[in-house]
């Protein structure tokens, strides 16, 4: 198996600029040049359904009609084509071909191709997320990211050029699939990003781990399934705990535990209890609610890094309403953040994630590591996979995943107009 050495993939990703973004219709207002706005690259998007709210909505969407799908401004990209897996009764993407003039494909190739004989987009959105497809026995829901990647990754290498990808969410679920990508795009050297769009949206309170902070502990909390949200419990809480003072950014084991191992948990200092207290109240519950709750759906993620730290992760379902982290440096320093997910105007943490996309097609070189987003990703799976198997400790050696944070902003620091 190939390693996880991917510096030749960032280029000149080491940040990115930051500032105050304002959304208004009318960039003039904003004293926004439009003369200095770059040609618009062209982007296929591939994705399993498209329908109201999904995430191809509130991604490929903004590329249409604006960063708040308003026919404001919007990213300096253009929709050459769309492939949709699925197309369910409410599907938009035949009436939103007919309006914005995109093809819409058969074929993934063909959204990359466009009957040209050569890669005919500069970037490619790659959306598996939605849509009508089986669950196996750990409760990951089996979305065919591998094989939506694996078509594209075929037609460049027919085709002789690569672009860059973006990976909505995470390229799993099954660690196998989502390794089976990572080496594909390493050995046909594709610029390649993926993550939570949580990880870029707004905080409450605004707070995150001072770069090359000693962390003493941290806490997470998150809430849905186990799956779903999971992933984003996991990649939000690696953004922040990767800021860390630390050699060793992998994980050696997991193991999941029963919500109702919390007390003995706690009694044996396995999990800080100020800062899930803490943690708890930024989720928008108590440890007495949890306490008393049935623990349906319910779980505790137990993750232990190769530098010594052991984060407890507790999964509660519908018993908090928020994903949020605590943390307290060794010199005392504690603060709980809570991720917000804002509805209005349309789930603007999507706006950041595709800003991302955006910066990466115009630059050619990925704006945050890829590793970070293929940790979270294996994390996930493998306590799943304690889950499955009786809640017992899962030693990980394949997450010796080393890479280099980089200081990239969330909102509202990401100035969206800015280009």
């Amino acid at each position: 198996m190939k390693n996880f050495d991917r510096r030749h993939f960032l280029g000149n990703a080491a940040g990115a600029a930051v500032g105050i973004g304002l959304w208004h219709r009318d960039p003039r207002l904003l004293g926004f040049d439009l003369d200095s706005r770059p040609k618009p690259k062209s982007v296929a998007a591939i994705v399993t359904v498209y329908r109201k709210n999904s995430h191809a909505d509130v991604l490929v969407g903004k590329i249409l009609s604006g960063w708040k799908q308003d026919q404001g401004i919007g990213p300096a990209l253009t929709l050459a084509s769309l492939y949709v897996d699925q197309y369910p009764q409410d599907d938009m993407s035949r009436s939103l071909a007919a309006e914005h003039g995109f093809r819409l494909c058969k074929t993934i190739a063909e959204s990359i191709e466009l009957d040209t004989g050569r890669v005919a987009v500069d970037g490619v959105l790659c959306i598996g997320e939605h849509g009508d497809y089986p669950w196996n026995d750990k409760e990951q829901h089996l979305y065919p990211r591998r094989r939506l990647f694996g078509e594209i990754a075929d037609a460049f290498e027919r085709l002789g050029k690569v672009v860059p990808i973006f990976h909505d969410k995470h390229p799993g679920p099954v660690w196998d699939d989502a390794k089976w990508i990572y080496d594909r795009a390493t050995e046909l050297k594709i610029p390649w990003m993926a993550g939570s769009s949580l990880v870029v949206s707004y905080r409450n309170p605004d707070k995150t781990l001072p770069w090359g902070s000693d962390l003493e502990a941290c806490v997470a909390i998150g809430y849905s399934g186990l799956d779903v949200y999971g992933f984003h419990t996991l990649d939000f809480l690696q953004c922040i705990i990767e800021r860390r003072e630390s050699q060793h950014t992998g994980v050696d084991w997991v193991q999941s535990y029963s919500v109702h191992a919390l007390p003995n948990l706690l009694e044996s200092k396995l999990i800080d209890a100020k800062l899930l207290d803490a943690g708890l109240a930024s989720s928008g519950t108590n440890l007495k609610t949890v306490l008393e709750a049935s623990g349906e759906g319910a779980a505790i993620f137990m993750v232990h890094y190769m530098d010594g730290l052991l984060v407890p992760v507790v999964m509660l379902s519908s018993f908090a309403t928020g994903i949020s982290v605590a943390c307290r440096t060794t010199t005392g320093e504690a603060f709980a953040t809570r991720v917000e997910e804002r509805p209005e105007p349309r789930y603007p943490h999507f706006a950041y994630l595709l800003k991302g996309f955006e910066q990466m097609v115009h630059t050619g070189s990925p704006v945050y590591p890829v590793e970070r987003t293929m940790l979270a990703a294996g994390i996930l799976d493998r306590v799943l996979t304690s889950r499955r198997d009786g809640n017992l400790r899962v030693d990980t050696p394949e997450l010796n995943i080393q890479y280099k944070p980089v200081n990239y902003g969330h909102a509202p620091h990401l100035q969206l107009n800015r280009y």
